[in-house]
């Protein structure tokens, strides 16, 4: 993708352009996919609609082609990468995960050491299973009040640097999904200085681009490569993404590296809404992020104020774990009113119609972005006042810690590979993991493959089953057995 020198029209939307004048062309159908706009499948248009089904086509002359763009979808991309500040920019169809992957497989090949935080989403994790890279985990610092992870600090990053001179790259989250920013920038640098390239996981950091006083995005910091979850903050449909890329990534290589596991049929459906969701956070992003902030600022401080549970935010500022935080997350801990989290998020969707991001065992997470009304977050500030009053407890038995330091025995590829055997929960104690075990969302392992499993994580796994958490992963849907190393 060659750079611009002159400005681009961000009020285009190239492959959403290119739609509107197929559905005006009337073409009769002899390719995929086999619904023909929509005929042959009518129960599905009657639920859809004709307007979605009717561009929901395969990739041809005129609509471009997602896996060598040059034409409609090439120019999207470069308005992508203008309005996010990257030197390129690729329409991902395979959600943030598949994003994330193609970061780390670029960056990493098998035998290469990776530094990274252990607070992960899982698809890091998946990638180091795909290329067989090893992870040098630099352990986040963990607050104790509210038992969730923070962001790695500066002195720790630049100890495993020092002391893994030969790995490949960094990868930071930016920012976590409570909120939380390392130093970014500084961290960039120690990477670059060390010959090392920089990874972002900003699936929870699209606005970061377009707001105002809100954390640095990892193009500003100079990041090599960074994963966008366009459709989490960005407003796009689910499963649509970017992956953004500096002047010192080859760009070719990286769209080597995406079709090596993205669809050659890309969905025009996931791509248009990319294309559009750009055009709006490039034309309006920072009044709405603007409203955003302003709505969850509004929202902590009306619940830190009815007392009881603790809305967290920029207070948790420390200058290094907790370099920045994102103010639109609307994070609340609820172990201080006796509940868990988790049993929060079900008395909200159960008895109020209310359904928010994620709880586990200690906090919830409501997630504001640019669909959100200031009405319904005072239904959501009510409903949360209402359950402390009715269901208020002493806390007796609740867990605190979310995040647990692994032991790790195995590097992911080699573990998920190796021979192992089923064993009851019970009898795991002390053996190596060779699979998944996670809470969804937020996706972060609790056990990954080659860690070894200790008697606090199967005491924190048989805790959240109990409380309710959406355990995922491993091979037994019901965990009440885990693959081990033989």
């Amino acid at each position: 993708m060659e750079a611009k020198n002159n400005k681009l029209d961000q009020h285009r939307a190239p492959i959403h352009e290119a739609l509107e004048r197929f559905r005006q062309m009337r073409v009769v159908p002899f390719d995929v996919p086999g619904h023909k706009h929509g005929r042959g499948n009518p129960e599905l248009t009657a639920f859809l609609g004709q307007q979605c089904v009717g561009v929901d086509v395969n990739s041809m002359k005129p609509l471009d082609n997602l896996c060598h763009p040059v034409s409609v979808i090439r120019e999207a991309e470069e308005l992508a990468a203008e309005a996010f500040g990257a030197e390129n920019a690729f329409l991902m169809v395979g959600g943030t995960t598949s994003s994330v992957q193609s970061m780390v497989l670029t960056a990493c090949k098998r035998g290469d050491e990776i530094i990274l935080p252990r607070n992960v989403h899982r698809s890091v994790i998946n990638a180091l299973v795909l290329c067989g890279a090893i992870p040098v985990y630099v352990n986040p610092d963990v607050d104790q009040r509210l038992g969730i992870s923070l962001g790695m600090k500066r002195e720790q990053v630049q100890k495993a640097i020092s002391e893994h001179p030969k790995a490949v790259a960094v990868l930071v989250n930016n920012p976590t999904y409570y909120g939380i920013c390392s130093d970014l920038r500084a961290i960039v640098k120690m990477a670059h200085d060390a010959g090392m390239l920089c990874l972002v996981d900003e699936a929870h950091g699209t606005h970061f681009y377009f707001g105002e006083h809100l954390p640095v995005s990892a193009m500003a910091a100079g990041a090599d490569m960074t994963a966008v979850s366009m459709h989490k903050s960005g407003g796009s449909l689910t499963q649509s993404s970017f992956l953004l890329t500096g002047p010192n990534v080859h760009a070719g290589h990286v769209r080597q590296i995406i079709n090596l596991t993205q669809t050659t049929s890309g969905s025009y459906l996931l791509m248009s809404s990319l294309d559009i969701s750009r055009r709006n956070l490039a034309l309006r992003g920072k009044q709405v992020f603007r409203r955003v902030s302003d709505m969850a600022e509004y929202a902590r401080g009306e619940i830190n104020a009815a007392g009881g549970y603790y809305a967290f935010g920029k207070e948790l500022i420390n200058g290094d774990s907790v370099f920045d935080f994102d103010t639109t997350k609307l994070s609340v801990h609820t172990l201080d009113v006796g509940l868990a989290g988790i049993e929060v998020y079900d008395i909200l969707r159960d008895e109020y119609d209310i359904q928010i991001e994620f709880g586990d065992i200690g906090n919830i997470l409501a997630y504001l972005s640019i669909g959100d009304r200031p009405q319904e977050l005072e239904r959501l500030v009510s409903a949360l006042s209402d359950i402390r009053r009715r269901y208020r407890t002493d806390g007796t038995g609740l867990l605190t810690q979310e995040y647990i330091d692994p032991q790790v025995a195995a590097t992911p590829q080699d573990a998920f590979y190796a021979e192992k055997i089923s064993l009851p929960l019970d009898e795991t104690e002390g053996r190596v993991c060779s699979e998944f075990v996670m809470c969804y969302p937020p996706g972060i392992p609790i056990l990954a493959p080659g860690e070894r499993i200790t008697k606090e994580i199967l005491d924190y796994i048989r805790y959240a089953k109990s409380k309710g958490c959406s355990m995922t992963g491993p091979e037994d849907p019901d965990i009440l057995h885990l693959n081990v190393l033989k």
